[in-house]
């Protein structure tokens, strides 16, 4: 194999397929890349088992057609280093290979390409689609919410459900729900899958935030292909069932208060400071007429706030986790959003003045 290829485009493609690099793994070829310059051109792939990414064809003059697997992590180095603004890449029969670029050349030892594991074939029928960004949106504003604990697998990733002219992403911990859903582009066939939520963590950092950009979804019994044109992801689903939610949701309140969502957030950082760093001491809502009263109380000391509001029903105190509440919060970008309340012992629902884009159901702490 010998190429050409720019500098910065090359770092770039490295940086994309290298969310696909294992870090711990007993199997060396999993720490590679696979450098391909075949019929349809330049191209890299990462692949750790669980996640798989292939580039599309590179820009890149290909001189002889060739294959070789290298070590990520000094591939990634040396490019990045290198002071000339084109690289040539040039392999033996010896599966070693020469980079060459401005006054530097390295000469490293790599893997035959026979070795790499090849990516699960997802057969490219039916798709569906939307922007980019809009995927971004959906999977920042839920994943916050996926389960930590392994033991819960299935709740460690995100619930995908094509359904009703949309994607609807579902993520559950056992203490709240966030449930957001965009138009889909185009008929499609409904289906539900659970999307691991590394893959989704991972797929966030190379999304383009240009909804004219799209992503096209396809889907195998075992796998999800993320096609973003400049690059596929292939990644496993898991298996099981997923956790039943829609019930959870109800449109009933004793209490509800539309609100000022930033001037929320900003009250509740700022009751979370007696607890120091430890988020899990509860604040406490006190809901009066046009007026929620936050009080937090630790060891340190007690905070006081007072956010002004339009309040519909019964007064009410309730205690929840601060960081439930903020992070839900975050995710949502209206400037005021209702919050549902239905009992002190019962889970609040904020959701959306008109429309049914998103809710957040959140668990409360007794007092």
């Amino acid at each position: 194999m010998k190429l050409m290829c720019g500098k910065e485009t090359l770092l770039n493609f490295i940086n994309i397929v290298n969310k696909a690099v294992s870090s711990r793994t007993t199997l060396p070829i999993l720490e590679c890349i696979l450098l391909t310059a075949d019929q349809r051109g330049f191209t890299m792939t990462a692949n750790n088992l669980e996640l798989g990414i292939q580039t599309a064809p590179i820009d890149a003059d290909v001189l002889e057609k060739g294959e070789i697997a290298i070590e990520a992590k000094i591939f990634h180095e040396i490019i990045r280093r290198l002071n000339g603004d084109t690289v040539t890449l040039e392999t033996d029969e010896k599966n070693s290979i020469t980079i060459t670029g401005g006054t530097s050349r390295f000469t490293i030892m790599g893997q035959s390409g026979d070795d790499f594991p090849a990516l699960p074939d997802v057969v490219q029928e039916e798709a569906y689609t939307l922007g980019q960004n809009e995927l971004r949106n959906l999977i920042r504003q839920t994943i916050f919410s996926i389960s930590q604990e392994s033991t819960k697998q299935i709740l460690t990733g995100e619930l995908f459900e094509m359904k009703e002219n949309a994607l609807q992403v579902v993520s559950i911990d056992g203490y709240r729900i966030s449930f957001r859903k965009s138009p889909l582009e185009h008929d499609f066939t409904e289906k539900s899958v659970v999307v691991p939520g590394k893959t989704l963590t991972e797929l966030t950092k190379i999304l383009s935030q240009e909804d004219e950009d799209k992503v096209h979804l396809y889907f195998t019994d075992k796998h999800v292909l993320f096609d973003l044109g400049m690059a596929t992801m292939v990644s496993r689903l898991l298996e099981g069932e997923y956790v039943s939610y829609e019930n959870n949701f109800t449109e009933d309140f004793k209490t509800k208060i539309i609100i000022d969502t930033n001037e929320l957030i900003q009250a509740l950082e700022r009751a979370s400071l007696v607890s120091r760093d430890n988020r899990k001491t509860p604040v406490r809502l006190e809901l009066k007429p046009n007026v929620l009263v936050i009080t937090a109380r630790s060891d340190m000391g007690t905070a006081y706030e007072e956010v002004p509001n339009e309040t519909d029903g019964d007064e009410m105190q309730i205690a929840f986790n601060p960081r439930y509440l903020i992070e839900a919060l975050r995710a949502i970008d209206d400037e005021k959003v209702a919050i549902r309340f239905t009992g002190s012992l019962s889970p609040c629902t904020i959701v959306p003045l008109e429309g049914k884009a998103y809710q957040y159901l959140i668990l409360p702490l007794r007092m």
